[in-house]
């Protein structure tokens, strides 16, 4: 199971999402912005465009917002010269971390992602130290109190998802970046509701954790979601069903 999605878990059950939609869509913008100036304006040719203004639908980010971020991505309409940088480090007990960000500073960004990961008792790595372990998947999550494992198994698979896994908490479908979309339809389209949805990052080897070292992983993680230039993080925890459980209550 995806360290990503547990933590997910965790978010959405102490809203923690809601509680800065300011931020988020400021995020999302950006995102949007990101996805359009490196593969066009158009989200039928662009996946990573469609995923984006999808997650700021979600996060009921205005229509007009949604449209200027597009403009400002191809040109349109002025805007800051955003890039996309990979830091990756590791948090404690040995979990690799990879962090993605968008900025206009890439000195400035490395030099508080440092901080960050130092704070937290991590450290930042060079290029490489712990990319090699992730692949990039589609990553579904459907909450377990919602629909049963049965149901998510057999509208995956038909839909050519690689895997489906379930804990107690969460069914995680994974599959292949290039079906991401049918596979998310097929859901749908089956009356599945979606916890998440999204291109991720998934390493191949899990490190289990125990709760204090569960604690700490999630305040790197955490503290890096805080930061403006943070798209996205990723880590090759594995966070049993009775840590998330204790977690839950903090």
């Amino acid at each position: 199971m995806s360290g990503h999605s547990k933590w997910s878990t965790i978010k959405h059950k102490k809203a923690a999402l809601d509680a800065k939609r300011g931020k988020a869509w400021s995020k999302l913008a950006r995102a949007v912005t990101v996805a359009a100036k490196t593969g066009g304006g158009n989200p039928a040719d662009n996946p990573r465009l469609r995923l984006a203004i999808d997650k700021a639908k979600g996060a009921n980010m205005p229509k007009d917002t949604v449209e200027k971020a597009i403009k400002k991505g191809t040109g349109e309409l002025a805007a800051e010269s955003y890039e996309d940088v990979l830091y990756e480090g590791y948090a404690p007990g040995g979990v690799a971390i990879m962090c993605r960000a968008v900025t206009d500073n890439r000195n400035r960004t490395a030099a508080e992602i440092k901080k960050i990961f130092e704070r937290s008792g991590g450290n930042l790595g060079s290029t490489n130290c712990v990319a090699f372990q992730f692949h990039q998947k589609g990553v579904l999550v459907v909450s377990t109190d919602k629909v049963g494992e049965d149901r998510v198994l057999e509208v995956a698979l038909e839909a050519g998802a690689d895997d489906v896994s379930t804990s107690e908490l969460i069914h995680e479908v994974v599959c292949r970046p290039e079906i991401f979309e049918s596979v998310r339809q097929a859901l749908t389209d089956a009356g599945i509701p979606l916890e998440s949805a999204d291109i991720s990052m998934v390493s191949d080897t899990q490190v289990t954790l125990d709760l204090d070292t569960a604690r700490k992983v999630m305040r790197l993680v955490d503290a890096l979601e805080e930061h403006d230039d943070v798209d996205a993080v990723y880590s090759n925890s594995d966070v049993p069903d009775n840590v998330i459980a204790q977690m839950s209550k903090d």
